[in-house]
C-alpha cells in the first residue's frame, strides 16, 4: 500500500497526500490521513467535519471517476483553515443532488456544503480536483 507523503507548501505548512485505490475501503484511509494532518497542525477540532467531508468526496470519486486510483490531498492554506481535496481522472464535475426523503443516494455534496465554508471543483488537464475548506471559528 502506498505511504502518505508530506511536502512543504508556500505557507510553510506541509501538505499531506496519499494515492489510494478507487475502492470504497479507501474512505477509511482518507479519514485517517485527514485526522493525522489535522492533529499534526493542532486543528483537532476540525477532525470530525474533515473526516465526513473526505468520506463523501472519496465516495463520489469511487462511484463516478475513471481509472483505478484517486489522490487525497490535505493542505493548510492559512493557520486556521484546511483544504481537503480528492483528485480523480474524470473530467465530469460533480452535481449536487436534490434527493427526496426516501432516496438512499444523492446527499453527499449537500452534506459537504453544510460542513464546509466553501467547496468547489478545479478542472485539471486529465481530470479534476474536488475540494472543501473548513476553518476554526475565531471567537
Amino acid at each position: 500500500m502506498p505511504q502518505p507523503t508530506t511536502q512543504a507548501r508556500p505557507t510553510g505548512c506541509p501538505g499531506y497526500s496519499e494515492t489510494l485505490p478507487r475502492e470504497p475501503v479507501s474512505a477509511a484511509a482518507a479519514r485517517r490521513l485527514v485526522r493525522v494532518a489535522l492533529a499534526a497542525w493542532g486543528l483537532d477540532e476540525l477532525s470530525d467535519d474533515g473526516a465526513l467531508i473526505v468520506s463523501e468526496l472519496v465516495s463520489n470519486a469511487v462511484r463516478h471517476a475513471r481509472r483505478e486510483s484517486i489522490r487525497v490531498v490535505v493542505d493548510r492554506p492559512e493557520a486556521r483553515r484546511v483544504r481537503i481535496g480528492v483528485v480523480d481522472f474524470s473530467p465530469a464535475c460533480p452535481v449536487r443532488g436534490n434527493p427526496s426523503a426516501t432516496d438512499e443516494n444523492g446527499r453527499g455534496l449537500a452534506l459537504v456544503g453544510e460542513l464546509a465554508e466553501v467547496w468547489g471543483t478545479d478542472p485539471l488537464p486529465w481530470g479534476k480536483r474536488v475540494w472543501a475548506e473548513c476553518a476554526l471559528n475565531v471567537d
